[in-house]
């Protein structure tokens, strides 16, 4: 072989081993610098010292002034005040994670990997949904069946059946209080959120809604026009009962998937129930939960699926399980729910 040709092959070797050695240096070096950022984000939440007055005061300038800044609760407030929480969701923060108040916890890796679980998802959610077709299914997936509008007077006997995780808190406000009085049917809500949490949601969303909101019990009869919100610990079923109707069983089983509540449980009770049709309703969060249950549903029973749209989610998961899993008959905006889910079960 010709010795300028074997020399710059072996130069060109000798290049491509060096590459590999600094690519292999730089994700090194990657995984350093998470880890130190992931560090210097603790720190600085664990630094934070802020009174409820004071937090609501905060949020309250950043709506007044339209300063764009995506808040995450991160205080044992979320534990003692869940009332400070609900307050401070409706001002503009997003979601909550309860600090525990024991110190050894609050450095330890579960509380760490829930929070950074958090900010990753919400983080990834704002950088790549820019890059989303607003309604198109993702590859792979069938296309999404947009019905046409339809009368409010609507025929059957129908249940809404909505799930919701990351930032569901805030984006309820944006779907209860835009549900009519007489909405031709009754809602089960299923949002994760740890006990003592819900009560309070449910209390507030009920002050400023229409329809009439309330945490499950159980025996609890399901009335139209009535939102039934999942206990924080516990799971949720509708059961039918001998005479007619159905009614609300709480279930103290472990948690599914790390979730109690959890939505595919309250989904799977539903394959057995009376109602002619199921609107079942995916709004934001981290996770699949709620696909499952909803697959398995439309095996029994006639379903129809309203999902949130990328754009409009703090965390594009829930909804776009369901979207990639084919399941999903419109995908609309965060604002145009209460419209979509009154377009299916009319009005009394």
């Amino acid at each position: 072989m010709n010795k300028k040709l074997q020399k710059v092959l072996d130069e060109i070797e000798k290049t491509e081993t060096k590459i590999a050695q600094w690519q292999e240096h730089l994700k090194m070096l990657l995984v350093q610098k998470k880890q130190l950022e992931d560090t210097e984000i603790l720190k600085s939440i664990r630094s934070m010292r802020l009174e409820s007055r004071e937090l609501l005061q905060v949020l309250e300038k950043l709506q007044k002034d339209k300063i764009k800044a995506t808040v995450i609760m991160v205080s044992t407030l979320t534990t003692r005040d869940a009332q400070t929480t609900i307050l401070a969701m409706e001002r503009g923060a997003v979601e909550f994670v309860p600090k525990p108040s024991n110190i050894i916890e609050a450095k330890g890796n579960p509380f760490k990997e829930q929070l950074l679980g958090v900010l990753r998802a919400v983080f990834e959610t704002q950088q790549n949904v820019h890059r989303m077709p607003d309604i198109k299914p993702v590859t792979g997936t069938q296309p999404v069946r947009t019905p046409a509008r339809v009368s409010h007077n609507v025929s059957g006997d129908r249940l809404i059946a909505l799930a919701c995780s990351t930032g569901g808190p805030k984006s309820l406000q944006s779907v209860i209080p835009f549900l009519p009085k007489e909405m031709n049917a009754p809602m089960v809500l299923v949002q994760h959120m740890p006990a003592g949490f819900t009560k309070t949601m449910a209390d507030r969303l009920n002050e400023v809604s229409k329809v009439s909101v309330k945490e499950a019990q159980e025996g609890d009869v399901l009335q139209k026009g009535t939102v039934y919100i999942a206990p924080g610990g516990k799971h949720m079923l509708v059961k039918k009962m001998p005479g007619g109707g159905h009614k609300i069983t709480l279930s103290d089983a472990a948690p599914i998937g790390g979730l109690k509540p959890c939505a595919n449980v309250t989904y799977e009770s539903l394959n057995d129930c009376a109602y002619d049709e199921i609107i079942c309703v995916i709004l934001t969060g981290m996770g699949a939960d709620g696909t499952q249950g909803i697959i398995e549903l439309q095996k029994h029973k006639k379903v129809h699926t309203i999902a949130q749209d990328a754009k409009s989610c703090v965390v594009y998961g829930m909804p776009k399980a369901i979207a990639e899993a084919g399941a999903a008959d419109e995908i609309v905006p965060l604002t145009e729910i209460a419209q979509a889910i009154i377009k299916n079960v009319g009005v009394k």
